[in-house]
C-alpha cells in the first residue's frame, strides 16, 4: 500500500525549525483517498500557528481560546481524518476556513467543515469560480460547479483581517497570479506567511492561465509577500516541503523571472510553440524545479502559452 507524506520522525519538518530555536510538537493521524492511504502531519511552526501536510495543498492553523482558523481544507476524502488531526492539537471548535483559491485539492472539504460549523472566507473571484464548470485546458480537464453547501459564505474584494488567538491575521487579494483569486496569509506576530499555490516550493508552479492565472502576476504576488518579510519569517507554501523561508521563495521567484524573460524574448522573435520547445528554454532550472507535477514540458507550453496571449 503507497503511503503519502510520511515523514520519520518528522524529522523533514523538524530540521528548518530547530534552526531557528523553534519548538517541533507533531501530531499525526491517516485516512485513505481510494486504496491510498495517506498519513495527516502537523507540526507546530511558531506561537499558535500550525502547518499540516496531507494530499493536496498544506494547510495553515491558528489555534488558541478564540477557536481554530484553518487556511485550505484539501481533498474531501480526507475531511474527517484532518478533522481528526486537528482534534489532537485543539478542543475548541473550527470556525473559519479560509479558501487561498478555488482548485478542489485546497477547497475539497469545504462542505464538511461547514456542516461541522465552520465560516468558509475567499475572496469574490474564489465563490464565483466555483460556482461554475472551470476547465482545466492545460491539462484537458473540466471542473464541475462546486454544490452551494461548498461555497465560501464570506468574501471580500481587497483585503481582509482577522483578530483571532492572539495575533493579526491580514488576508489580501493577489490578482491574476496562480489564479484570479489568490490570497496570502500574514500571521503578524507570529511572523508567518501562508502563500498558497503563488508558491510552490521546490518545483514548477501551475499557472491556471483558463482561471485567469499568469506568470507575471506570481512574481508580483511573490515580490508583495518578499516586502513583507525578514530572515526569521516562516513561509508556508501551497505545494513542496512545507517549511519555507524568504530565501527559498526569491529563489522560486527569480526562477520564474528569468523563464518568463527568456520565453518573452523567444515570443517577439515570432518564435512558434515548436520551434520554442525545440530550444529548451527552461534548460537552467530543469535539474532543480522540474522534476515534479509540471514537467519542463508543460512550463515551456503553459508559459508559451500566458505570454503569447
Amino acid at each position: 500500500m503507497k503511503v503519502f507524506a510520511v515523514l520519520a520522525g518528522f524529522a523533514l519538518l523538524a530540521c528548518p525549525l530547530a534552526s531557528m530555536g523553534e519548538t517541533t510538537s507533531t501530531t499525526s493521524t491517516s485516512g485513505k483517498m481510494g486504496e491510498t492511504e495517506v498519513i495527516i502531519s502537523g507540526q507546530l511552526l511558531r506561537d499558535s500557528v500550525w502547518v499540516i501536510t496531507g494530499r493536496g495543498g498544506n494547510i495553515g492553523l491558528s489555534v488558541g481560546a478564540d477557536g481554530v482558523y484553518m487556511i485550505d481544507d484539501q481533498y474531501a476524502p480526507l475531511s474527517e481524518p484532518i478533522r481528526q488531526a486537528i482534534a489532537q492539537i485543539s478542543d475548541r471548535p473550527i470556525r473559519f476556513i479560509f479558501n487561498t483559491h478555488r482548485h478542489g485539492d485546497h477547497v475539497g472539504g469545504n462542505e464538511y467543515f461547514k456542516g461541522q460549523g465552520a465560516l468558509i472566507v475567499a475572496h469574490d473571484n474564489v465563490r464565483a469560480r466555483m460556482s461554475v464548470k472551470q476547465e482545466l485546458d492545460l491539462f484537458g480537464r473540466e471542473i464541475p460547479a462546486s454544490s452551494e453547501e461548498a461555497l465560501p459564505v464570506v468574501t471580500f474584494t481587497d483585503a481582509l483581517t482577522f483578530h483571532l488567538n492572539g495575533d493579526t491575521i491580514r488576508t489580501f487579494h493577489v490578482a491574476h497570479a496562480h489564479t484570479d483569486g489568490d490570497s496570502i496569509v500574514h500571521f503578524q506576530k507570529a511572523n508567518i506567511i501562508h502563500m498558497g499555490d503563488i508558491y510552490f516550493n521546490g518545483r514548477y508552479p501551475f499557472v491556471d492561465i483558463a482561471n485567469g492565472g499568469s506568470i507575471r502576476g506570481m512574481i508580483s504576488g511573490a515580490d508583495t509577500a518578499l516586502a513583507l518579510m525578514d530572515e526569521n519569517t516562516i513561509v508556508i507554501p501551497g505545494h513542496g516541503p512545507p517549511v519555507s523561508n524568504r530565501t527559498e521563495l526569491q529563489e522560486f521567484r527569480n526562477m520564474l523571472d528569468g523563464i518568463a524573460n527568456r520565453m518573452q524574448a523567444h515570443i517577439d522573435a515570432g518564435k512558434s510553440l515548436e520551434e520554442v520547445a525545440a530550444a529548451a528554454p527552461t534548460a537552467d532550472w530543469d535539474a532543480e524545479w522540474g522534476n515534479n507535477f509540471i514537467s519542463p514540458e508543460l512550463m515551456t507550453k503553459m508559459v508559451y502559452q500566458d505570454l503569447s496571449r
